[in-house]
């Protein structure tokens, strides 16, 4: 690829969902991988040029160059129509970030006026950019917010600027949605707003479970707020966790913040708690994340329940309809009731999809400082990091990668069917490999 190419896809690098390849999108079909083919693969198979300097400096100041010309528009409807890929762009590069605010400031006041897909996109800027400073401009605006989704979103900016915002919000959803039960977005905003005081059920209990036996589970241990680096492990089909030779657990350090931090349910928001099924692995149309093969990971609702359950197993799942119950099945008894583990339940209800477990592209010098580094926080998906040769961009070494050979060799089918559970660790800094052995010890696994 060259740094031409590199340079036409910058108009890509924001706008793409973590989505897989689709034939209009790449002239290649695309490649999906056997338990096999994926065992084979090494490193040194992929490349990616614009990891290299040259490559990643060129898309940078086109990128840098694309937001100056955009701030740089008059008032006006170019302007408006510029504004949700500026400010896509300035949270991605951690770039003129100040100099973007008083456009972000100035529209916000219009957005009762603008359609929801134009009010999502700018209160999510405010979100991710400038929380504190937007809030006084969206208390009022709040009653303009009809659908749920900008709403919510404009719920939690102010919940980011002020948690003490939210006995006075906890009010208002019934008040603006009298059927704000039947949304899902809101359903978790309110649970959101009363949250439980109880502590949660036995962490060894959801390792334990079986989910559906004879296949293997991917398990990632996040923290609340998803602001630290998380642990991912792997439950063979027998039910054992991974461990190397030495009898050391396999724990690999994975993100699964969003660059919004909003919550799960949110178009691109973080990535949800709950159970997930794994559908297979294959390459993605995101640049952001790059050829490293992804693992193809689904939510209730975004896969029927035949495909979550992989009906081939129990042929009665072959027209099951989704429910809450069905979902609850997944769970060990001692988790049905807890609510935050219903996440992604709640976040299928809301159209999410497409939230897969892949590796990245990005540099992580662009979010040095953060408490996360160096992970490089996308969409909503689940990411493990990745080391690209700076002068040829031919990947060195990936976590990724590893995670899709160890969760293939730790299934016995060659389609990967399995299922992923993403549960949330009380406690502070990046989840270790000594938490994550005490757990699995509890369990008995």
């Amino acid at each position: 690829m060259s740094l031409r190419h590199l340079l036409v896809l910058v108009a890509a690098l924001l706008l793409a969902a973590c989505a897989p390849l689709r034939p209009q999108e790449k002239p290649a079909a695309e490649k999906r991988y056997s338990a096999a083919e994926l065992l084979a693969l090494q490193p040194g198979d992929f490349s990616w040029p614009a990891t290299s300097v040259d490559g990643e400096r060129a898309l940078r100041e086109a990128a840098v160059a694309d937001i100056r010309a955009r701030i740089a528009l008059p008032p006006g409807p170019e302007r408006d129509a510029a504004l949700p890929r500026l400010f896509d762009l300035v949270a991605q590069y951690n770039a003129e970030v100040p100099a973007a605010r008083p456009l972000l400031l100035e529209a916000l006041p219009t957005l009762g006026q603008r359609d929801a897909e134009t009010q999502r996109a700018l209160l999510t800027a405010a979100h991710t950019l400038y929380a504190a400073e937007s809030a006084p401009l969206i208390w009022p605006l709040l009653p303009q917010l009809t659908t749920s989704k900008p709403f919510a979103i404009a719920a939690n900016t102010l919940l980011r600027a002020d948690p003490g915002a939210a006995e006075r919000l906890r009010l208002l959803v019934p008040q603006q949605f009298p059927q704000w039960a039947d949304d899902a977005r809101l359903t978790a905003l309110t649970l959101q707003l009363r949250p439980s005081a109880a502590a949660p059920p036995p962490l060894a209990d959801l390792l334990a479970a079986p989910l559906r036996p004879g296949l293997p589970v991917i398990v990632s241990l996040q923290r609340p707020g998803r602001q630290q680096m998380g642990l991912v492990l792997v439950r063979s089909a027998d039910g054992r966790f991974v461990r190397d030779a030495a009898g050391r657990l396999f724990a690999s350090p994975q993100l699964a913040l969003a660059r919004t931090g909003l919550p799960g349910t949110i178009t691109n928001g973080n990535t949800p708690q709950g159970v997930f099924t794994i559908v297979g692995a294959g390459t993605a149309t995101n640049p952001n994340i790059g050829p490293t093969p992804y693992l193809h990971s689904k939510l209730p609702i975004e896969a029927k329940v035949a495909e979550f359950e992989h009906a081939e197993i129990a042929p009665s799942a072959a027209s099951a309809e989704w429910s809450e119950a069905v979902y609850d099945s997944y769970l060990p008894e001692s988790w049905r009731a807890w609510p935050p583990i219903r996440e992604a339940w709640l976040a299928g209800r809301a159209g999410r999809d497409e939230l897969l477990v892949h590796g990245t592209t990005l540099n992580p010098a662009y979010y040095t400082g953060a408490s996360y580094f160096p992970g490089t926080p996308q969409q909503g998906c689940m990411i493990s990091s990745e080391d690209w040769d700076p002068a040829t961009g031919r990947l060195l070494a990936s976590r990724q990668l590893t995670l899709a050979q160890t969760y293939a060799a730790a299934g016995a089918r060659a389609d990967l069917a399995g299922y992923l559970i993403v549960v949330e660790l009380p406690g502070e800094g990046p989840v270790t490999a000594a938490e994550a052995q005490a757990l699995v010890d509890a369990a008995g696994r």
